[in-house]
């Protein structure tokens, strides 16, 4: 197959998602669990970009002049914060339901952010890029992790950061994020995801290598049931975020 004729969007992974469109922003709804984990990413995010780019994380903008892409942004939950931080904000989403969500929440939140109903090929042929890049539980979803991660590697300027979050392919991941949070606590609707297409982080590390972009962070992230939260841990076993970066030339 051609590069031309290559997508990273598989059509099975879209209508489940464009189907609960309307439950985005519910913290009590279908995506509640989103809504749990968002302060151990933005948290995660905040204090790499501050550290990358020499910025105070504790002033009102501390993104400011930063242009950043959340690719599969879904409703925008990690958008509309990171616009609050200041950051010129692209969320692009293949689901055109999931990014008319988007639009209507962040009009009625006063935010000014570019949705687009499109792909990170489409985006990558257009020429645009971005210091920032969120891939945040997305590469298990696309058709071809690594086309997927080539191509925003393209859209990468040089010394920029790139934050991918996912789960890791073992049968403790299996076990805990398919059978546990999708059939026994209902955490997340049944089929939202797939074994065969969860990404070890040597798979990861891989496809963003062949991108020309290295890991610099890697974090493991857990449930805490006693605290009710979600947390950074060393366990890469089950979910697991990376910070990376594209040398500069």
């Amino acid at each position: 197959m051609s590069e031309a004729r290559q997508t990273t969007i598989d059509r099975r992974e879209i209508e489940h998602f464009s189907a609960l469109a309307a439950e985005w922003w519910n913290p009590a709804g279908k995506m509640g669990v989103l809504h749990k984990f968002n302060p151990v990413r933005l948290a995660y995010i905040r204090d790499h970009v501050a550290a990358h780019f020499g910025r105070d994380p504790h002033t009102a903008k501390p993104f400011a002049g930063l242009r950043m892409l959340d690719i599969g942004c879904g409703g925008g939950l990690l958008c509309e914060p990171m616009a609050r931080l200041g950051a010129e904000v692209v969320g692009a989403d293949a689901s055109e339901t999931n990014i008319e969500v988007a639009r209507i929440h962040a009009e009625q939140s006063k935010l000014a952010i570019d949705y687009r109903a499109t792909s990170a090929e489409a985006l990558a042929d257009m020429g645009e890029s971005f210091d920032i890049i969120l891939n945040m539980e997305v590469v298990e979803h696309v058709s071809d992790v690594d086309f997927f991660l080539s191509k925003c590697g393209a859209m990468l300027k040089p010394g920029g950061l790139m934050f991918v979050a996912t789960i890791n392919r073992t049968l403790k991941a299996w076990g805990l994020a398919i059978i546990g949070a999708e059939y026994v606590l209902g955490w997340l609707p049944r089929g939202t995801h797939q074994y065969e297409k969860l990404v070890r982080p040597s798979e990861l590390e891989k496809g963003l290598a062949g991108a020309g972009i290295e890991i610099i962070d890697r974090s493991g992230v857990v449930y805490s049931p006693l605290g009710d939260r979600w947390q950074r841990s060393r366990d890469m076993d089950v979910n697991y975020m990376v910070a990376a970066t594209k040398p500069d030339a």
